[in-house]
């Protein structure tokens, strides 16, 4: 199966360091690479790469997080990196 690259921005009740740790650990528990950070907006803005499939895992798994409310999210594809390992957190 191939792999996608997703620009994500998160709207809603987001902010919080839970969201963000608990994006990278299940990111990270599903093999998939990328980042997370939050943005001044109040959003929270993540690039994550791996299988389709996988993505949509980590999402439903960030929108079950206690004190996590994803209103919304603007979701696009963007081109792979290549040379990417891991998934961390931003500022």
């Amino acid at each position: 199966m191939s792999e996608v690259r997703k620009h994500i921005v998160f709207h809603g009740r987001v902010q919080g360091v839970g969201f963000r740790y608990t994006a990278k650990y299940l990111a990270q528990s599903l093999e998939l690479t990328g980042w997370v950070a939050n943005e001044y907006d109040g959003t929270v803005v993540m690039e994550v790469q791996g299988r389709e499939t996988l993505i949509n895992k980590l999402l439903v798994g960030l929108n079950h997080g206690h004190y996590i409310t994803i209103e919304w999210m603007d979701t696009k594809e963007i081109p792979l990196e290549e040379e990417e390992k891991g998934f961390r957190v931003r500022g």
